[in-house]
């Protein structure tokens, strides 16, 4: 018969702990049923390229498993993602020609516009679907934004051009614009260029916070980027915390329905400060050169890949992110749904 307390359990003066909380990481059961964060397909949104010039899909050297599509492939594998439950497809289009003016993106029959319809008429009522709003696919120089006669970037001339996008996009099918550019205004302008056309129910899916980031590089290749420089006079500087509350605040009067911080894993701060500080959803896009690096990783065998990826994915969800934009959404969607 044991006697209590032990006779042991004060021997060299050492007490047995009073709370044990690896009790509850016991088991794969116990661990999920007091779990904090958990992902869900209808949490993740799939980026998506379209390319006006190819004949059958072309994959990124630099993205293992990303492609570039042409229209019909888009169609297959957005209807792919839709069955896997994603919440939602943002999509890209890469013209064959480009102008200083990205006139290809105001065309009615421009490669985004046309794959926009082509997906709401193929998968509409079963997704959300969002469109990239800015000019860099578009534009010859690979700026997100048309240039003045100094070739700097001329915010208010950009935000015309941005009204004139929004209405294409939302013509095309689109149910959310993703204003990407960071031009000062733009938010305002697109909302009211789409209310004063009588197109109230199309949402605004601001990025609030974009930085400059290093991680983008990834993303050059599958828009075939024109870009000479960079985008630091427009887009945040790395260093700066304090600055993204007031592009938050700005946004949220300005009319958008959600926002987005871009990229993800290196600026959780920003993410779980602009989650709670506003009352609208919060996304974070797990931008190329995250999904990249881990794939790199992978495939030298440095890290495992599926683990990995669920931790990314997890932390982003943890910092406040209710929508996840990743380029994994399909596969892990699919893997949630079975279970795995």
């Amino acid at each position: 018969m044991t006697t209590f307390p032990p006779p042991s359990s004060t021997a060299f003066g050492a007490q047995f702990p009073v709370s044990r909380p690896r009790r509850l990481r016991r088991t794969p059961a116990l661990r999920r049923l007091v779990a904090e964060t958990r992902l869900h397909p209808a949490d993740l949104v799939l980026p998506m390229f379209v390319k006006e010039s190819l004949s059958e899909p072309s994959p990124l050297g630099s993205m293992p498993g990303v492609l570039q599509h042409t229209r019909d492939s888009l169609k297959a594998a957005a209807a792919e993602a839709v069955a896997a439950g994603v919440g939602g497809l943002m999509i890209f289009g890469i013209p064959s020609v480009r102008d200083a003016q990205g006139s290809a993106a105001t065309d009615p029959n421009g490669i985004l516009n046309l794959a926009l319809a082509d997906l709401e008429a193929e998968v509409g009522d079963a997704t959300v679907l969002m469109a990239d709003l800015c000019l860099d696919e578009f534009t010859d120089h690979g700026h997100c934004g048309v240039l003045d006669e100094n070739g700097a970037v001329d915010n208010d001339a950009t935000l015309l051009r941005y009204a004139d996008m929004a209405l294409a996009q939302a013509e095309a099918g689109a149910d959310l614009l993703g204003t990407s550019g960071m031009m000062d205004g733009q938010v305002g302008v697109v909302r009211q260029a789409l209310d004063f056309a009588g197109m109230t129910d199309t949402g605004v899916f601001a990025y609030a916070a974009k930085y400059a980031s290093a991680f983008y590089g990834p993303f050059r290749e599958a828009v075939d980027s024109a870009l000479i420089g960079d985008r630091r006079t427009y887009q945040q500087d790395p260093a700066n915390r304090r600055e993204a509350a007031r592009e938050v605040a700005l946004d949220v009067a300005e009319g958008a329905d959600l926002l987005i911080v871009k990229p993800a894993m290196s600026y959780l701060d920003v993410l779980s400060d602009t989650a709670a500080s506003v009352d609208i959803p919060v996304a974070a896009y797990q931008v190329s050169g995250e999904y990249a690096m881990v794939e790199a990783a992978a495939q030298h065998g440095w890290i495992d890949r599926d683990r990995a990826i669920t931790e990314t994915l997890t932390s982003i969800r943890r910092a406040g992110a209710s929508i996840i934009l990743t380029y994994w959404a399909t596969e892990v969607a699919t893997k949630l749904k079975a279970g795995i």
